[in-house]
């Protein structure tokens, strides 16, 4: 095993148990060894996210969406509901549209359309 999975890993493990600051440690090690996995990007942003780190999150699922995977549904609506957070709601609405029509069947995904006519 190379020393990023087992960041990675150990990053998950504490994320599961709920201890989340603990996480972002071992996780940003990883991300460090290997920046362009996206899953270790995923479960960092998951964890800035939780602890209401919305710029660190927002760029963690930006650069998975943008670079890595663009075709990821979850990182988009991720990158849009840490973007929603900052209040950023046409931006984030994007990213919950680009979701939804990857993911039509995500109910999850759909529910977050924003309707920013009113």
């Amino acid at each position: 095993m190379s020393d990023a999975y087992d960041f990675f890993r150990e990053g998950q493990k504490r994320l599961r148990s709920g201890l989340t600051a603990q996480a972002t440690v071992p996780l940003e090690k990883a991300r460090r060894l290997e920046p362009q996995k996206a899953s270790i990007r995923e479960a960092l942003g998951i964890a800035y996210f939780r602890l209401a780190r919305w710029p660190d999150a927002e760029r963690e699922f930006r650069t998975i969406a943008e670079s890595l995977d663009p075709t990821d549904a979850y990182a988009h609506y991720a990158l849009g509901r840490a973007l929603e957070q900052q209040g950023r709601k046409a931006e984030a609405n994007g990213h919950y549209k680009l979701a939804s029509s990857m993911d039509p069947a995500s109910e999850q995904y759909s529910s977050r359309i924003l309707d920013l006519d009113d």
